[in-house]
């Protein structure tokens, strides 16, 4: 393979520049300054100046069969960075979190969707009642508001409106609802 295309190659998959260099030393001096002049001519035209793109959005495939609409939906709205939607699911209890004690109180835990994708559910316990018999490993439906965060976004709103303004949300757990 020719100098230049394994340059171009190396920025095509973002391979590491120290790669790059252990490489070229392998080549003869003139094939190693042709490679060179052709790295920085195609790093200061842009070419290899972004970083790899990661894909944070939550897979949509999985190892127990096909994914709910509700999942497909909320890693819709992760990869577009909405907020405010009303959603249903479903999700394993991943972590149990102490208490938001500041303004109204707040049950809190992370929930696992089947899609991978994990949710940190905020369930206000000044309006509703609190889950005592979560445990990790649990597996919880919820209806709540859908807010967008990196870490793939929180439920609130599992609770009814006491002004009747808002969607009445709710979440189930062994078969009772906490609303």
């Amino acid at each position: 393979m020719a100098p230049f295309q394994r340059q171009l190659r190396v920025c095509d998959s973002y391979l590491a520049l120290e790669e790059l260099l252990s490489e070229l030393k392998k080549v003869s001096k003139t094939h190693f300054l042709h490679s060179l002049a052709v790295v920085l001519f195609l790093t200061a035209f842009g070419a290899c100046t972004s970083a790899p793109t990661i894909n944070t959005s939550a897979p949509t495939i999985n190892t127990k069969g096909t994914v709910s609409e509700s999942d497909q939906r909320l890693a819709r709205a992760f990869d577009q960075r909405e907020s405010n939607l009303q959603v249903e699911g479903t999700g394993t209890v991943t972590r149990l979190l102490s208490d938001d004690n500041e303004g109204s109180r707040h049950q809190r835990f992370i929930v696992e969707l089947k899609t991978g994708q994990t949710l940190l559910i905020s369930h206000n316990i000044d309006l509703a009642p609190r889950i005592n018999s979560l445990e990790v490993g649990d597996e919880v439906s919820f209806f709540g508001e859908y807010e967008w965060n990196a870490k793939g976004g929180t439920i609130h709103w599992t609770h009814r409106d006491p002004n009747r303004q808002h969607t009445a949300g709710w979440i189930k757990h062994e078969g009772r609802v906490y609303q």
